[in-house]
Parts: structure tokens; C-alpha cells; sequence
């Protein structure tokens, strides 16, 4: 039986996977499509998590869609509204009938002689082959099938019930109990306030603190434009001043570390009052900057533990016991229920094996051209969005930039195109990621790389972005159009039997 073949084949049916798709219909609707998808349902990550009060962590005038205006009341929206603006736009823009449930990409191998990808795709248990001309990946960051979980002792000693948000069991009833939820980043500050709602008590156990800040839920000039003016511009026009607001903020960050610092610990001091110890358990050891700042929509977190319904607790976790938890300082904590917020286990391209005639691939000696594709990969576009600002943003241009590149390559009669990049290229290598989030410095040494210099070195900067893939030229030096070239990796990028060893560790 033949291989079904597609012209552009998207993995990932989620926020990006589905706005990448719309792109593709609309700009090259001659183009064949296929969206595989892991789940058997629309969604991604917002289809994943299902804990209590999961939401955005930015608003949704930016991690919305540039051409499908965001309408609901609030701008930091809940996780079942944001899945509903995904599926919609999957109806409303015919996506459906593309989409291939339960099919997880295991490997994907290029040949250049046909200019084509070969993927080998798992069907629950069965193995089925297709091939495609262009790999869009949309499959995200971490792990859909793991989440991270310290080593600590006693696990099996505990009696009560231990979770992991990332697989959030239906069925959990934590009315009137008590609850510890380990973490400090954005899922724990999610968790505590919406727990605290029904739980007896609700404990956030924190190794150290996290920059958190107080941001409204609803946006008043998006809710006042839209009762005076039509619904695109009125969404263009808070879309633009969001970004060009938070741009303006970043910039004066950066200028003033210390000041920022001051502003944002004052802050959580005036939001939770003089009944919390906010020296203690909200005063980060590191600069605004190295991680992402934890919106806390309305200070719902502020108002929990004002209320003495949510306690923090800082410190470094012993072990487990057989009701809870024990600090290394001898605090005991006892728990009907325990939440691992611990956080995420990155992966590339979705933990796809990639190979390029013949050439096995090593993420971590990957270098990446400005921030979507990676050296030496041919016909390969990846999406990811900004670590300071929303994720679509940069999803949106790159997607944009894909469908030029498609049209540009139709209208030379090209069918390949490589970034190319040499050993000079890898003489100065750094991690892309400058974050010092936990679930980045476990993984980064495996991950692809930052170059010397610009293009296999990109800013998280939307605004730079814009102006590069907007308006920039394709024969940019790096990029290498062909029908068919060969491809062979630099010394420094092959893959060795010593990488095998380590990636296993």
C-alpha cells in the first residue's frame, strides 16, 4: 500500500499546531496538510491540564491569535475558555478534517535525494508510515507523558494521596482536607488560591521564593473598546498597546534591576499585609529577569493567605512520612492530600529521533537559526514563543515567515532549504535559554544551542523578531536553497557514540 505523502505535516493539535494550520489554509491553500495529533482530542496543553483553577499566566490579548480576536471579559483566562478558543478556531477555519488523533511521531528521517521526510508514526500500537515535503513541529517544550518528581525518601511510606498536576485525577475530592502543594512557580501560585476555595487548610511548600505579582483578570480598556468600536479593531488596539506596554516595562526592568526588585517585593508586602512573613517567604535570592514572573490575577493568592486559609511554607523538604511532609529543620507538615508542582521535563521536538541522510541527530549539538529552525536541518521549522511575553507572539511570525518561505520556494522551484551552519558556526556555543528555572538547568546541556553570532544567536524580543521575519530576505547567507543537496553535518554537530551514553544518563 502506498505511503500517504503531504506537501506540509504538522505535529502538535494545540494552541500553536492549530494557529501554524490556519496560517497554512489560508496562505498556501494549494498545499496538502496533515496535522498529526498524540491525544485524541483538540488542545495541547490546555487540553492536558485539568487542576484546579488552571489559566494563563499571560493575557489573552497576545496569547490569542493575531487573526482571531480574543472576547471573553478576562484577559488572564481560564484554561476551559482558552481550550474552547482553540477548538473554535479548528471549526471555524475547517482544521478538523486535517487532524490525525492518537498518532505520536517516534522518529522522522530526511532523505535528500527525494527531498522528503520520512516519519514513523505509533497508532495505539500499530506502526504506520507517511511522508512530507515540509515538517512543521508544534508538539511544544516538555513532556506530555512525564512530569518531574525530586528524589525524595519516603514516597512509599506516605499514606495519603499523592498527585502530580500534570495528571490530575477527576475524581479528587479535596473539600475539607488539608493539602500541601510543593512548588513555588506558576502552577503552584495557580493551585494554592483555587484549592484553598474548598480545602481545609492548603499549605504551598517552597524550596525558595519566586517574584510573584498582583495583575488585574480583566483588561478595562479591552472591555470599554469593544463596546465603542468593531470587534478587530478594537482587539488590534489593545493587542498593540499590551505589547508595546510590556516591551516598555522589560526595558525599564533592565535598566533598573534593583529598583524593579524593590517595586515587586513591596508590592506582594502591601498585598498580603503584616500576617505574613513576606521577607522570608517572598524575597527571591536571584534578579527580576532569570525567571518568569508569576501573575497572581486580582492577588488572589495575597487574599488566601491574608485570610489564613493558605499558609506559605520555605524550605528544604527531608522526606516524606506517613502524614506528610518533614522539613529539614524539624517542621512537620501533615496532609490528606500531597501536589507535586514540581514542574516540567523538556524534551525536543517532542521526543521525536531525527536523522538526515543517514546522519543521526544530537539535539544538544544543534544550533538555532533565529529561534525556528535548527543548523543543518532541512525543510524543518519548529515553534516555540517568547520566554518575557506571551507565546503566540512569536508563533504568529514564525508561522507568517514559513508561509513566504513555502511561496518564495514554489515561485524558484526549490524543494529544499537548509540554515547551514559550519565549525566556525560552533566556535563559541552557550545555552539558548538565560533562564535559572529548575525544569531549565536540568535539561539545557541537552538541548540545542546558541551560536557565535547572529543568526544561530536570537533575542526574545517580539519587536526584533517582527522586523527580521516580516520584512526579511530569504538568501540571507545561511540559508541554502537546492533540489536535492546533500546534506552532511560539520565535525562538531555528528552525533557520537559518547553522546548515546550521555543522553541516557
Amino acid at each position: 500500500m502506498a505511503q500517504p505523502h503531504y506537501d506540509v505535516l504538522v505535529v502538535g493539535a494545540g494552541l500553536s499546531g492549530i494557529g501554524v494550520s490556519r496560517y497554512i489554509r489560508k496562505a498556501c491553500p494549494q498545499k496538502s496538510l496533515a496535522i498529526l495529533e498524540t491525544k485524541p482530542r483538540i488542545g495541547g496543553t490546555w487540553d492536558l491540564f485539568r487542576y484546579p483553577g488552571i489559566r494563563s499566566d499571560s493575557d489573552m490579548h497576545t496569547m490569542g491569535y493575531a487573526f482571531k480576536p480574543w472576547t471573553n471579559a478576562k484577559a488572564i483566562a481560564d484554561g476551559g475558555s482558552i481550550l474552547n478558543y482553540v477548538r473554535e478556531t479548528a471549526q471555524e477555519n475547517g482544521l478538523v478534517e486535517h487532524i490525525q488523533f492518537e498518532r505520536k511521531v517516534i522518529s522522522a528521517d530526511y532523505d535528500s535525494r527525494s527531498q522528503r521526510w520520512t516519519l514513523q508514526v505509533d497508532h495505539n500500537g500499530q506502526r504506520e508510515v507517511m511522508t512530507c515535503g515540509f515538517l512543521f513541529s508544534c508538539a511544544g517544550y516538555y513532556r506530555h507523558d512525564k512530569g518531574y518528581l525530586p528524589e525524595w525518601d519516603g514516597y512509599d511510606d506516605y499514606k495519603g494521596t499523592l498527585v502530580h498536576p500534570q495528571f490530575w485525577p477527576e475524581d479528587l475530592d479535596y473539600a475539607g482536607k488539608t493539602v500541601a502543594i510543593i512548588g513555588s512557580g506558576a502552577t503552584a501560585v495557580t493551585l494554592t488560591p483555587a484549592m484553598a476555595e474548598t480545602a481545609a487548610h492548603v499549605y504551598q511548600v517552597q524550596r525558595s521564593p519566586t517574584y510573584v505579582m498582583s495583575r488585574p483578570a480583566e483588561d478595562k480598556f479591552a472591555n470599554t473598546a469593544r463596546k465603542f468600536l468593531p470587534e478587530r479593531v478594537a482587539y488590534a488596539a489593545t493587542r498593540w498597546r499590551t505589547i508595546l506596554g510590556g516591551r516598555k516595562r522589560r526595558k525599564a526592568m533592565a535598566a533598573n534591576l534593583e529598583g524593579t526588585r524593590k517595586l515587586l517585593i513591596g508590592g506582594v508586602a502591601q498585598g498580603v499585609g503584616d500576617g505574613v512573613d513576606w521577607k522570608t517567604h517572598f524575597v527571591p535570592r536571584y534578579m527580576p529577569g532569570q525567571q518568569r514572573i508569576c501573575a497572581v490575577p486580582d492577588g488572589d493568592l495575597f487574599r488566601v493567605l491574608r485570610d489564613k486559609r493558605a499558609t506559605m511554607v520555605t524550605g528544604t523538604i527531608n522526606r516524606f512520612t506517613e502524614t506528610g511532609i518533614e522539613m529539614t529543620d524539624g517542621t512537620t507538615i501533615d496532609a490528606d492530600i500531597i501536589v507535586t508542582a514540581t514542574g516540567l521535563v523538556m524534551q525536543f521536538l517532542g521526543g521525536i529521533s531525527v536523522s538526515v541522510d543517514g546522519q543521526d541527530v544530537d539535539p544538544a549539538k544543534l544550533l538555532i537559526y533565529k529561534g525556528f529552525m535548527y543548523s543543518n536541518l532541512p525543510n524543518l521549522v519548529y515553534f516555540t514563543g517568547y520566554t518575557n511575553a506571551s507565546w503566540t507572539l512569536k508563533v504568529d511570525l514564525v508561522a507568517e515567515f514559513a508561509c513566504r518561505l513555502l511561496r518564495f520556494m514554489d515561485s524558484k522551484g526549490h524543494t529544499q532549504v537548509v540554515p547551514v551552519a559550519t565549525d566556525n558556526d560552533f566556535s563559541k556555543i552557550s545555552s539558548a535559554l538565560k533562564f535559572i528555572s529548575g525544569y531549565v538547568v536540568r535539561t539545557a546541556h541537552l538541548l540545542p544551542k546558541h551560536g557565535a553570532s547572529f543568526p544561530w544567536v536570537h533575542e526574545q524580543d517580539y519587536m526584533w523578531d517582527r522586523k527580521t521575519l516580516k520584512r526579511g530576505r530569504f538568501d540571507d547567507g545561511t540559508l541554502q536553497f537546492s533540489n536535492g543537496q546533500p546534506v552532511t553535518f560539520p565535525p562538531l554537530q555528528r552525533k557520537t557514540s559518547d553522546d548515546v551514553e550521555i543522553a541516557a544518563e
